[in-house]
């Protein structure tokens, strides 16, 4: 594999600008995310859309976006970050201006997708390119706060900006409101960002063709097959069959992983307990932690009478307190005690927010009383949880394989947040259902059945607390901790890096990146020492 970081690569020129420029095109990403569904009353009345047909408005989307985070990530190791970043941000940008004249359902449901693929390749290095560019230390934890502040806190604002610009112009503006930031941050990505491509000038050669198919088809179909639960079912026989068959397509991915010379994803990266366990807790976090986001939002749409805007307006202030916590305490706590120590307590305050969830009212619902305290909750859960947790997941990431294990990290997320989603949705609806055939008011009947969703989000959290405390034990503070928070890679660190003596408890299987630098002698010898 090509060194990605060779000594003579150009050098950032201004670390602050880069992590800007990297913010503002993943929160273009994210608010796409959830600015579409508050439009989505009146995209389907102006195009036309059937009832059926309107969501792939937002499955297509899901698809591309989860189908290729991980290829997309492998492709930046190989061709250079910058480089796909670019290529990403511009695409995104062309398919947003599509998706804002589109004047049929055919033309916009394509440009989404191609939306969907662009905002993969962005958003599976962006990450990457983060940790790459803050080496370690205070500068790190500062960096993953900006960076989980704009991806936690752009799905609320996604949602109040809908809300705006559905009501206050048209729908057509929330693609076209992408335009000048996409431009932007393409061009100033190119002018900033320093050139990370191979030397070598044949870095795809013997690339691994066959995993790359049999990854992006697993995914994709695997989506596919989450999102249309809502209409097919859990039980039914497409449900069965498409589910079957991703599982069989990514037992043939793995297969081929441990067999090729030049894998997509080398298996290797997987031996690390530190790496694993992030992204098992990390899929676990966001199955509940979609539930916060869409399963309140119906409640506040169904039961208590808010209409777009408004809500937006009322899960502003999670906005606000992940702000507060990620960009300033979580970074001072995660140097002070460690990744692992704030993390635990973060999950488990997230589990106590989804229960006091389900116990807000069926009628006559008090948004100070019954709501407000639960949206700050989950903004200072979520704040500390989130910087710490994305911190453990890159915390092996060297130069050659940070884009790799950033797609990684970001496929758990997608593939989490799609399943947990449909498992919330599936229970909230049965549970609706039920009430309903029983006499139940609609307004108590809908009540019933997102509180069943809050409480398996609470325990999807709490389970996610009790993985987090079993697989990743022994990070909490001192050594260990500061080894996490500064990367395993840093160069100027004691022992240097493949050697035992910058090993972090629980990567002892990962072995050094190709495009490390090998130890001074003095550090070889007291690594085997």
């Amino acid at each position: 594999m090509p060194a990605l970081d060779p000594p003579d690569a150009p050098a950032v020129k201004s670390r602050g600008a880069a992590l800007a420029i990297l913010s503002a095109g993943t929160l273009m990403i994210v608010l796409d995310g959830t600015i579409v569904s508050v439009a989505l009353p009146s995209i389907q009345r102006d195009l036309g859309f059937s009832q059926a047909n309107l969501a792939w408005v937002v499955n297509a989307y899901l698809i591309a976006f989860g189908g290729l985070l991980l290829l997309s990530g492998r492709l930046g190791d190989l061709l250079g970050r910058r480089r796909l970043l670019v290529a990403g941000l511009a695409a995104f940008t062309a398919a947003s201006f599509l998706c804002g004249v589109a004047d049929s359902a055919g033309l916009l449901i394509t440009a989404r997708f191609v939306q969907g693929a662009a905002g993969a390749m962005v958003a599976a290095v962006a990450f990457g390119m983060v940790v790459a560019l803050h080496p370690g230390g205070r500068e790190r934890a500062r960096a993953m706060g900006v960076y989980s502040f704009v991806q936690s806190a752009g799905g609320v604002l996604g949602l109040l900006a809908g809300g705006v610009l559905t009501q206050l112009i048209n729908w057509h503006w929330i693609f076209f409101v992408n335009l000048p930031i996409g431009a932007a941050a393409a061009a100033l990505s190119l002018r900033l960002l320093p050139d990370d491509r191979p030397h070598d000038r044949g870095p795809l050669r013997g690339a691994d063709a066959p995993g790359a198919v049999l990854a992006t088809a697993a995914l994709m179909l695997g989506v596919y097959t989450l999102v249309e639960t809502s209409n097919r079912g859990w039980a039914s026989a497409a449900t069965a069959g498409s589910g079957a068959l991703s599982l069989v397509l990514l037992a043939a991915f793995l297969l081929r992983q441990s067999r090729a010379a030049q894998p997509l994803m080398p298996l290797r990266i997987f031996r690390s307990r530190i790496v694993a366990g992030a992204n098992a807790v990390q899929a676990l976090m966001v199955a509940g932690g979609f539930g916060f986001q869409f399963m309140t939002s119906l409640y506040l749409q169904r039961v208590a009478g808010f209409d777009p805007l408004g809500i937006g307006l009322a899960l502003a202030p999670a906005g606000v307190t992940i702000g507060v916590m990620s960009l300033g305490l979580s970074a001072r706590l995660g140097t002070r005690f460690g990744p692992r120590a704030v993390l635990l307590p973060a999950l488990a305050l997230f589990a106590g927010t989804f229960l006091l969830l389900a116990r807000t009212p069926d009628g006559h619902v008090s948004y100070a009383v019954d709501v407000l305290p639960s949206v700050l909750l989950m903004g200072v859960a979520f704040g500390l949880a989130m910087p710490a947790l994305m911190t453990l997941g890159m915390s092996d990431a060297g130069p050659a394989d940070s884009g790799l294990i950033s797609g990684v990290f970001n496929t758990a997320q997608q593939i989490g947040g799609a399943l947990g989603l449909a498992v919330l949705a599936s229970l909230a609806g049965a549970r609706t259902d039920h009430r309903l055939a029983a006499g139940r008011s609609a307004s108590s009947a809908l009540a019933d059945g997102y509180h069943l969703a809050f409480v398996v989000a609470a325990g999807l959290l709490a389970a996610a607390t009790t993985l987090a405390a079993v697989l990743l034990r022994g990070q909490g503070g001192g050594a260990a901790a500061d080894a996490i928070t500064a990367g395993s890679r840093r160069p100027d660190a004691e022992g240097a890096p493949g050697t035992e003596a910058s090993r972090l408890p629980g990567t002892e299987g990962i072995s050094a990146s190709p495009g490390s630098r090998p130890a001074p002698e003095p550090a070889r010898r007291r690594a085997r020492g």
